[in-house]
């Protein structure tokens, strides 16, 4: 058994769809880091390869840090990245509205689809878990995030959305022989 400890990096401030742009992340509040690593496991840790991912998992100061893995990257906004959602809209309005009802295999131009990403991210989970590590700590995304809390609550990507994860949240997700469950979502510290 693999218990995931997946945290949501450190806020960006950023007020637009920020997908792929490797936008830093503000650890200035050390109490919220502080109190977010006494929550964790003495566990090896990986993160996304994006900046804000990157730092976030340093300032938790790990014994074992992994290799950065770009399969674990936010999802692809293609020509939307950095856009606020009314300039997305502006832009692609059908399929804007589209690719957020209807979660699926629908892309932003020159982007990737909630599938294709959740299929890059559960094979870079799957990886992980077959490293057989107790406990793992992936430093990642909020899309990266709701791929594993669909994966193991067993809903709809549109379901999924429900469930806020908050930046430097931890969401813990078990993976056994006898199927996944996720006993902590978006627990802030």
């Amino acid at each position: 058994m693999t218990t995931l400890w997946l945290v949501r990096h450190g806020p960006t401030h950023a007020k637009a769809m920020i997908g792929w742009t490797d936008l830093p992340a503000d650890l200035s509040d050390a109490g919220a880091i502080a109190r977010l690593r006494a929550a964790l496991p003495d566990a090896p840790i990986v993160s996304s390869d994006l900046i804000r991912a990157v730092t976030t998992a340093d300032a938790l100061q790990a014994q074992t840090r992994l290799p950065h893995d770009t399969a674990l990257r936010e999802i692809n906004f293609g020509v939307w990245d950095g856009l606020t959602f009314p300039q997305a809209e502006a832009k692609d309005p059908d399929l804007l509205r589209a690719y957020w009802e209807t979660p699926g295999d629908i892309a932003p131009p020159d982007g990737e689809s909630w599938n294709a990403m959740r299929a890059r991210a559960d094979a870079a989970i799957d990886r992980y878990i077959a490293l057989e590590h107790a406990n793992l700590i992936v430093v990642a995304h909020f899309g990266v995030i709701l791929t594993q809390v669909q994966r193991a609550l067993g809903v709809t990507s549109y379901e999924a959305f429900g469930h806020k994860i908050s930046n430097l949240s931890v969401t813990q997700i078990k993976a056994t022989p006898t199927g996944w469950t996720a006993p902590m979502i978006n627990h802030i510290a």
